[in-house]
């Protein structure tokens, strides 16, 4: 961050903010959905709604986990009847996850009543600011995403 000068260290301070309220907010919006719900595991429901059913290999592959880890994470999501897996139309071997009915009411509930506060917090900025967020955050999302 030093060939950045003081604006990487600004940077640097100002994502550890971010992401440290973002985990802590992950954790409530996952107990919102349901009181056992990993915080982790919010994303991962936000995945599948977004994108409809999905293999466990891509969904690791889009979070940067290992096998093992969404495994773990999946079997806690259908053990809270969140998820649902059936057959991949595409190939026998392999199982495709979505999210049930009640997941989807669950989560959608929850996302509804986030968007509500971000629109309250953000009421003063301009749309135009609001989009240049999202795209400046989506680069460096494709960043992190990418190797070194």
């Amino acid at each position: 961050m030093d060939e950045f000068g003081p604006e990487g260290l600004d940077l640097e301070r100002e994502l550890a903010v971010f992401l440290r309220r973002a985990r802590a907010t992950s954790g409530e919006m996952a107990r919102e959905v349901h009181p056992d719900l990993e915080p982790g595991a919010y994303g991962l429901l936000m995945r599948l709604e977004e994108a409809g059913p999905q293999r466990a290999t891509d969904l690791a592959c889009y979070f940067g986990v290992g096998k093992a880890t969404m495994s773990r994470q999946l079997r806690a999501l259908d053990g809270l009847g969140l998820i649902v897996r059936s057959p991949d139309p595409a190939d026998g071997r392999a199982s495709l996850v979505e999210l049930t009915a009640e997941g989807r009411e669950r989560f959608t509930r929850v996302r509804d009543a986030r968007r509500s506060r971000y629109a309250r917090k953000l009421a003063a900025w301009d749309r135009q600011e609001i989009a240049d967020l999202a795209r400046l955050l989506h680069r460096l999302n494709e960043l992190s995403g990418s190797e070194d």
